[in-house]
């Protein structure tokens, strides 16, 4: 049963929209069948990982050794726009040539695994349970998997859905060096047959269809073949970078298989759970904005809402967004209901630990 705390007796009179029983109603009845799992880099961040900024310092500091030629003087007319616009809108707006898109993308790579190795180094040593571990644990798993998509190109949403138990699907089989076989991966999962009538019926082990139309630092290209090695490679792995470049690699293996699958489980599902995402991703927005503003329940939870995710919610009483604030100097929330808000004073339910505490358990 999930229960509204009593601490928050302003909420009922702030807003009839956003009364104390229909966010309990709202959140009860979402984590139910055909739930659909958006992650973007907030929750990543959460975790210790690096920040869009976090990535332009980076850059800032470590690329000019790395630079020859023409690459010199195309990254000084680039960096003064990263500085006073931001790295994915700088690189929008003068967008690189491959060679320095290139050499951005390993160093993107080198900076984020390097957090990446030290937030599962305190997994695996019992220091640290991940947000979305503990968060599975109230999501039904259906017999065809639980489908998440995401954005970040980190293997944090792998080892969640391991430590919780789960079998982590992405399409590549093999134990070493996987190779891209959506069919084989999926049978691998298969546990058990038994006949239904006459006809064979395939039991699955519970597990996560994982989606990442944007690659993972574990996809190398070997020859002209998308491979799955887990281990650190002296080569760019297989991911797409801010820019316009990112919308001409889509398009290529392992990109495309994976794209096509996130969309179409988003066209499929019956609700959305969207975690740490800001709405500013063209391959995926051709159908989550429809699917939402078509009326498909959508729990939003972030940090800050984005231009692109406020202008979403507003209209769209299907959207529940919570987002963080500050309410007399104290941490709070921020509900968002189409065009109702009200302020939850010294609640952490934005954030994926608060939402689990004050509303999902028991």
């Amino acid at each position: 049963m999930v229960a509204v705390p009593d601490k928050y007796p302003a909420y009922l009179s702030a807003c009839a929209k956003l009364d104390t029983h229909n966010l309990q109603r709202r959140l009860q009845s979402h984590f139910t069948d055909g739930l659909v799992v958006i992650i973007g880099s907030g929750l990543s961040c959460a975790e210790g990982l690096p920040s869009m900024t976090d990535l332009a310092t980076h850059l800032e500091t470590e690329i000019a050794p790395r630079l020859i030629g023409d690459l010199t003087a195309e990254w000084a007319k680039l960096l003064p726009v990263i500085k006073s616009e931001g790295l994915e809108a700088a690189m929008l707006k003068l967008a690189p040539s491959a060679e320095l898109q290139s050499i951005v993308a390993l160093l993107t790579a080198e900076l984020v695994r390097g957090r990446e190795t030290k937030v599962v180094g305190e997994v695996f040593s019992g220091k640290r349970v991940l947000r979305l571990t503990k968060l599975l644990s109230h999501l039904l798993k259906p017999q065809r998997g639980v489908p998440i998509v995401t954005t970040n190109y980190d293997r944090l949403v792998e080892v969640a859905c391991a430590e919780a138990g789960l079998g982590v699907d992405t399409m590549f089989v093999g134990a070493l060096v996987g190779r891209l076989n959506e069919k084989e991966s999926r049978l691998s999962f298969c546990r058990d047959a038994r006949l239904n009538g006459r006809q064979p019926q395939l039991l699955y082990r519970e597990r996560a269809l994982i989606y990442k139309p944007h690659g993972s630092l574990d996809w190398h290209l070997r020859g002209d073949k998308p491979v799955r090695y887990e281990g650190a490679l002296p080569a760019t792995p297989l991911i797409i970078t801010p820019g316009l470049n990112k919308f001409r690699g889509g398009y290529d293996s392992p990109f495309d298989l994976h794209r096509d699958r996130a969309n179409a489980a988003i066209d499929r599902a019956s609700r959305f759970l969207i975690v740490g995402y800001g709405f500013n991703d063209d391959h995926l927005e051709t159908h989550l904005g429809p699917m939402i503003r078509g009326g498909k329940p959508t729990l939003l939870l972030t940090r800050s809402l984005s231009p692109n995710a406020l202008s979403l919610v507003r209209g769209n009483d299907n959207v529940l967004a919570l987002e963080h604030t500050t309410d007399g100097g104290q941490d709070s929330t921020r509900v968002h209901s189409g065009n109702s808000e009200v302020v939850l004073s010294g609640s952490y339910m934005w954030d994926v630990d608060g939402l689990i505490s004050e509303a999902l358990q028991p």
